[in-house]
C-alpha cells in the first residue's frame, strides 16, 4: 500500500536498509526563555549534574543522556519541548520533593498500564520554563 502510494505521488521508493546505526540518544534540546532560571530548576530542584555551560546554553547529564537547555536560536524553534520521561526508583519520595519544592504539578502519581511483571506509574509536572515533564518508575510486581 505504501510502496502504491509513493508511485501515486512520485515519490521514490528506497531500497537502502534502514538502519543508520544508532546506538541511543546523544543529547535532548529543550528550549527555555531564562536560562539562569531553568539552570536552577534542573540542577537544584532535579538534581541534575551540570556538565558545564557554553554561551546561552547548559548541559546537565540525565543518567548518560546529555540534556541541553538553551534560548531558540530562531522564532521557529521557539516553542515547548517534547516531553522528558525521568525514570525515578521512588515515584511517591521524587513527587513529593517536587511539590515540596512548589512545583506545579500537572498529574499526581498514578497507574499508567499494569505489564506482566512490573506497573508503569507516572507523575506529571512543568519546568521553570512551562514545559511538561513526568516522572516514571516501574514498579516490579509482587511474584
Amino acid at each position: 500500500m505504501l510502496t502504491k502510494l509513493r508511485q501515486e505521488v512520485n515519490c521514490p521508493v528506497s531500497t537502502a536498509p534502514a538502519n543508520l546505526g544508532i546506538q541511543n540518544i546523544g543529547q535532548i534540546s529543550i528550549i527555555v526563555h531564562d536560562l539562569p532560571r531553568a539552570t536552577a530548576f534542573y540542577r537544584d530542584t532535579l538534581g541534575l549534574p551540570l556538565l558545564f555551560t557554553a554561551g546561552n546554553m547548559a548541559f546537565f547529564d540525565c543518567g548518560g543522556v546529555r540534556l541541553m537547555l538553551g534560548l531558540p536560536e530562531t522564532p521557529e524553534l521557539d516553542h515547548p519541548s517534547s516531553i522528558l520521561y525521568l525514570r525515578v526508583a521512588d515515584l511517591t519520595a521524587a513527587h513529593q520533593r517536587l511539590v515540596d519544592a512548589r512545583v506545579q504539578i500537572v498529574a499526581p502519581p498514578r497507574l499508567i498500564a499494569p505489564m506482566p511483571t512490573y506497573d508503569l506509574w507516572m507523575s506529571a509536572f512543568r519546568d521553570s520554563e512551562g514545559n511538561i515533564m513526568q516522572l516514571m518508575s516501574e514498579i516490579p510486581r509482587a511474584k
